[in-house]
This record gives C-alpha cells, structure tokens and sequence, in this order.
C-alpha cells in the first residue's frame, strides 16, 4: 500500500499543478498588457514577448512539471513500463515545453534566428509527441475490463489533439497553390489553443487514471496480465 501511495500523490500533483499553469496563462488572455494579444491570430508564445513574459514562463514551466508528475504517477501505477512509447510521448511533451521557454518566441519579421528555429521545432514536437503518446497508452489498455473507459477517453483525446492540428498542415501543403502563407491562411492562435487544451486535456485524464489505479489494493500491470488485455 506504501508504494501505492506515492503515484498517487504524484497524480494528484500532476493535476494541481496543471490546474495552475492553466489559470495562470489563462488570465493572459484577460489581464493587460497581454491581453492585447489577439487569441484568435495569435500563438500562445506571444505572450512572452509581452511584458507579462514572466508569467508565460512559469505557466509553461509549470504545465511541464505537471506533465512530469503525471507521468511519474502513470509509471509508478503499473498502466505503463518505463520503457515505453507511451513515457516517451510524455517525456518529449514535458521536455519541449521546458525548451520552449529557454528558447522564446523569435519575431520572424526581422528574419530568421537559431535561437527561433529552435522554438519553433520544439513546439512541432510538444504538439504531435503527447499526443502519440495518448494513443499507444489508450490503445495498450482499450479492451481491459476496469480500464477501458480511461483507456478510450485518452485515446479519444489523443485523436482530437491531432485532428486539431490539421488545419496547420492542410494550410502549408495548399501555400503553393494559394500563394497565402500558411499563418495567415488559417487562424492560428484559436487552432492552436484548441489544440493546447486538448492536450492539457490528455494530461488531466491520464492523471485521473493513474489516481484510481494507484488507488487499487491490485496491481494494474497484473489485472492486465490475468485477464488478457492488450
């Protein structure tokens, strides 16, 4: 039971802190100056050219901390091994998210920057990693008996977080055509903060899960093992 208690406790943190990192960039969008920002053109970066940077920062910072513990939370559970693509999913997000903020926003208006490549990849990868990772985890555990409510609710969110990013690639592949760059063809910051809360959506559920399986006097790993779930 003493081994139990610790992902749980991590998952509840995970949460807290999410929770947290979603207030604080959410009153961004209504505290001036950064509510200046147009949340409809755009990208949630934005504000860290603001003078409300600061606070850009510790949001992010603290959704990775978040994310970290859930993950933690989801391991030290038994829904999934260390070693696996569903961790991995989580920790590329978590990582990314923490380059995103050493390496801000770049304004691509005065021309390309390293420092703003750097941005823009990490971002790419926060976007499409956690996601991924919310399909293998919900697919591992969709026909379980217990689990396959959580199972399919991360593995539905994990869809909606990449469909959301459809419009994103359908506006690059059709630039050629349109002759419109593919950031103004398409409302990018209403996209992409849809696309963020979905996300944080999938860190919230898998948190959930892993407060409920940690919650169990059983091991999930081998309520898996016994009844024959994938």
């Amino acid at each position: 039971m003493a081994r139990m208690r610790a992902p749980r406790w991590s998952a509840l943190l995970g949460m807290a802190t999410v929770g947290l990192a979603v207030l604080v960039l959410g009153l961004l969008h209504v505290i001036p100056p950064a509510s200046q920002v147009s949340p409809y053109r755009r990208t949630i970066s934005e504000y860290a050219l603001t003078e409300a940077g600061a606070a850009f920062n510790v949001g992010v910072l603290l959704l990775a901390a978040g994310s970290v513990a859930t993950m933690l939370a989801v391991v030290g559970a038994g829904l999934l091994p260390a070693r696996s693509g569903g961790v991995l999913g989580l920790l590329l997000w978590s990582v990314a998210l923490a380059v995103v903020v050493y390496f801000p926003k770049h304004d691509w208006a005065v021309g390309p920057s390293p420092g703003g490549t750097v941005h823009r990849v990490a971002s790419v990868v926060a976007f499409l990693s956690l996601p991924v990772g919310a399909l293998l985890i919900g697919r591992s555990w969709w026909a379980h008996p217990r689990w396959r409510i959580h199972a399919r609710w991360t593995w539905g969110l994990g869809l909606w977080s990449l469909l959301c990013f459809t419009p994103i690639v359908a506006a690059i592949v059709a630039q050629p055509w349109t002759g419109v760059a593919w950031w103004r063809a398409i409302p990018l910051g209403a996209v992409e903060r849809v696309l963020a809360l979905s996300e944080v959506g999938i860190v919230l559920a898998l948190a959930w899960w892993a407060a409920r399986a940690a919650g169990r006097s059983a091991s999930p790993v081998v309520a898996r093992a016994t009844s024959g779930g994938q």
